[in-house]
């Protein structure tokens, strides 16, 4: 287990933003888990799991603390005992859009549209990532994770997560930072998809004569669109989405929000991305912080110095959109140090 000191957030995040971690330990295998917070302990430190960087915005304090990066690797079938079913295991270093792949290389589906969603597996079901009409919870069986608590490895069934969007016992409530995700398992159906797709999707396969809807063809209608919009985070400073969709709470709601043009999704979600592109907000710069011009809902570091140059961009946006719709947006990345 190698032990790094003083390293750069900036240099682990995709926001590429943050100052210096005290300490930095690469997780490799399970048998790293217990060590690497043994020595946390020993320092009388605070401990970070940290996968690709993806979704985590770094603070210019820093972090006092010892961050664990995630490389555990390996996927496989975990259980084939199913009719036209079939559970698939990842560790929870690999990368997301690979264990997509997979899945798909063996016509299954069921996380066919989180193609190309930047991150690891471990991260997935932290946020309950999903797209196009796809999220974590509608497939995950359980999480193998080290509870640091019980100090020992337990399997978690999905009906103990508390899994709803963008949230879990991961990211919120007293369970913030007791577990390290080691392992997901998620069961997949051997069947294609049916349109209608969401809206963009279905332009793609549309414009491009497209009427087979196995997951392979899907995922890789999914990689095009998503390429088409978003930037790819090992070239360009971004954590991809920043602001979470805004759910309505009642169909008065609902009925006021279609009443004013504005739309509305799978029975009260209205589109960050459309608040922002249609306050005017697309392409334009704040603080060295660029609305992508190609999706509104992604913010490009382009200049940005530290942090408080993205706290400035973020309240601008969300004082603009307050300002022309009424709706206050929510950062959707987490953040880290101080």
């Amino acid at each position: 287990m190698k032990i790094r000191e003083n390293i750069a957030i900036s240099t682990l995040t995709t926001m590429r933003l943050g100052g210096n971690a005290r300490y930095v330990i690469d997780i490799e295998s399970e048998e790293d888990i217990p060590e690497a917070y043994a020595f946390a302990g020993e320092q009388g430190l605070p401990v970070y799991v940290l996968g690709l960087g993806s979704n985590i915005i770094g603070r210019d304090g820093g972090f006092e603390g010892v961050i664990l990066v995630n490389k555990i690797r390996g996927m496989g079938v975990e259980s084939d005992e199913y009719n036209n079913r079939i559970e698939l295991y990842s560790y929870s270093g690999e990368l997301l859009d690979d264990f997509v792949c997979y899945s798909t290389s063996l016509g299954f589906s069921g996380i066919e549209a989180l193609s190309a969603v930047p991150g690891t597996v471990g991260a997935a079901p932290v946020q309950n990532v999903g797209a196009y009409g796809q999220d974590i919870a509608q497939t995950l069986v359980y999480v193998r994770a080290y509870d640091t608590l019980l100090e020992e490895f337990v399997e978690i069934p999905k009906i103990d997560l508390d899994l709803s969007y963008r949230h879990s016992i991961f990211n919120s409530g007293s369970t913030v930072g007791r577990y390290f995700i080691t392992k997901v398992v998620v069961c997949l159906e051997h069947k294609e998809l049916k349109p209608p797709f969401y809206n963009s999707l279905q332009k793609y396969l549309d414009d491009n004569g497209i009427e087979d809807y196995s997951p392979e063809t899907i995922r890789l209608a999914v990689r095009a669109v998503r390429e088409a919009k978003l930037p790819d985070p090992d070239m360009i400073a971004s954590s991809g989405s920043f602001f979470k969709n805004v759910y309505l709470n009642s169909e008065a709601e609902i009925r006021a929000a279609e009443a004013a043009g504005i739309p509305v999704w799978d029975g009260g979600k209205i589109p960050s991305g459309w608040l922002i592109e249609n306050a005017g907000l697309k392409g334009k710069i704040f603080h060295g912080m660029r609305v992508s011009d190609k999706a509104s809902l992604v913010l490009i570091n382009e200049s940005a110095r530290d942090y408080a140059d993205l706290a400035a961009a973020r309240q601008e946006i969300i004082d603009r959109v307050k300002e022309k719709f009424g709706y206050t947006l929510e950062q959707e990345p987490m953040e880290l140090g101080q």
